[in-house]
């Protein structure tokens, strides 16, 4: 299943609010030669790429979070939570 950019970004805000409420910037791209999304946090001086493959997307526009997503951006968060 194809998901368009705007989508992966809606899901991803909807299934990890903290990311809102925590004020992180976040930009979504789809790396063609890598076959995968591309997820960019960033709050101040704190940045975070991770990559989500067909099968993570797949799962988290169903509604079932992504376990590596999840992770990833749960460290992102704990990392800057005080700044």
């Amino acid at each position: 299943m194809a998901h368009t950019i705007e989508e992966m970004k809606a899901k991803i805000h909807e299934m990890y609010p903290k990311l809102d409420k925590h004020g992180v910037h976040s930009t979504l791209t789809y790396d063609k030669k890598k076959k995968t999304y591309v997820l960019e946090l960033k709050k101040g001086v704190h940045h975070l790429s991770t990559y989500i493959d067909k099968v993570d997307a797949d799962k988290c526009m169903d509604g079932v979070e992504c376990v590596h997503l999840g992770v990833q951006i749960g460290q992102f968060l704990e990392n800057f939570k005080n700044v």
